[in-house]
């Protein structure tokens, strides 16, 4: 890796995806540390293109890093496009590729044939496995607020982006509640589950290692919400099956916000296709106890300034590091080698608690 590092941040394309991995005052502080920034125009970020120009980045046309130079590192969030096929530069970003998801095979192929390399941000950790830099908080708390809210017959539809006051003041409106129950509770995503249910008025059961150790399923089923919350490295048995499903039970409003579902370490394996913003509800079942599912893998853009802004405060300073031998980013690119090489799925990463004083699950992205 170069010393002076050079990052060219583009644009998402996602027609959803307003978040940004690095926002204008932190792009300020990279910027006085000596590192170059380039940044793609976007109408649909949250953060305008003038504030990186005041902040002292260097402009560019959407979708121009396929001509970035050879030493810069892409930064995103989430899917690149299909196109190119061959893949040069070392890109940043969520690429979900390491655990056998859909698609994960072709991304890794495109690397392999353009001698690139993906330094993927869910595999960020420092030694002991925490991850240093995620959106776990505010995933967990819009994917809680969307169950309550659609649970009280309020969800409003397509989503829109909006402001953490805005989605609280809904929250805050008087409304059926019920019980609602959350599941890696001690992680940073069921914190913030936890945090949201509460804003609603609820008191969320809490489970994590220690309750699920051995699942009683009968107490699952008997809360109105469930909001699923741990991000497995690793296939486990279920939390929840279609059996259950099809079974007597109180479960009304499932939020899956892992959103692994392509995945051999899926803990929900009772629908095989996400929700998006238009659709945001599937009905799992129908009948005189309908069940139905929130599972929306880019949550937290729906409060894109407050989630980036947390995100960045995380990434900002191990971006700071990139140019040298940091132990961060080596480990990062470790796993990708280890996963091209096809002798493992990530776990070198995962499965550890992504908490910061107490053993829990580690927590959705």
């Amino acid at each position: 890796m170069s010393n002076n590092p050079h990052l060219w941040m583009r644009a998402e394309s996602r027609p959803s995806e307003r978040r940004a991995p690095l926002v204008p005052e932190d792009a300020a502080r990279l910027v006085a540390r000596g590192v170059e920034i380039t940044v793609e125009e976007s109408a649909q970020r949250a953060f305008p293109l003038d504030d990186y120009l005041a902040a002292g980045c260097h402009a560019a046309p959407a979708g121009s890093w396929t001509d970035a130079p050879g030493g810069a590192h892409v930064l995103g969030l989430k899917e690149l496009p299909d196109g190119p096929a061959e893949l040069a530069h070392r890109h940043i970003y969520f690429g979900h590729a390491y655990k056998g998801q859909t698609g994960a095979s072709e991304l890794l192929a495109r690397f392999t044939a353009g001698g690139g390399s993906l330094l993927d941000l869910e595999y960020l950790t420092d030694d002991t496995g925490r991850r240093l830099a995620a959106f776990g908080y505010w995933a967990g708390y819009v994917g809680a607020a969307l169950a309550v809210l659609h649970r009280r017959g309020r969800l409003r539809t397509p989503l829109t982006p909006t402001g953490l006051d805005a989605l609280d003041a809904l929250l805050n409106e008087p409304g059926q509640n019920g019980s609602a129950l959350v599941i890696g509770a001690l992680g940073r995503s069921g914190r913030g589950a936890c945090d949201a249910l509460a804003k609603a008025g609820l008191t969320p059961t809490r489970w994590d290692i220690a309750e699920t150790a051995t699942l009683d399923r009968a107490a699952l089923l008997d809360h109105d919400i469930l909001v699923n919350t741990v991000l497995m490295n690793r296939p486990t048995p279920p939390f929840l099956t279609d059996a259950d499903l099809d079974g007597l039970r109180r479960l009304s409003v499932v939020s899956d916000v892992t959103c692994d579902v392509t995945s051999a370490c899926n803990v929900l394996p009772v629908y095989t296709e996400l929700t998006d913003w238009d659709r945001p509800v599937r009905r799992l079942r129908e009948g005189d106890q309908p069940a139905d599912l929130i599972a929306i893998d880019n949550l937290p853009s729906l409060l894109p300034v407050e989630a980036s802004r947390a995100f960045s405060a995380e990434l900002w300073p191990l971006l700071a590091n990139l140019g040298g031998t940091d132990p961060v980013w080596a480990r990062c690119l470790d796993v990708f080698k280890t996963a091209v090489a096809g002798t493992g799925n990530g776990e070198a990463a995962g499965d550890r608690a992504d908490d910061d004083e107490r053993k829990g699950y580690a927590d959705a992205h």
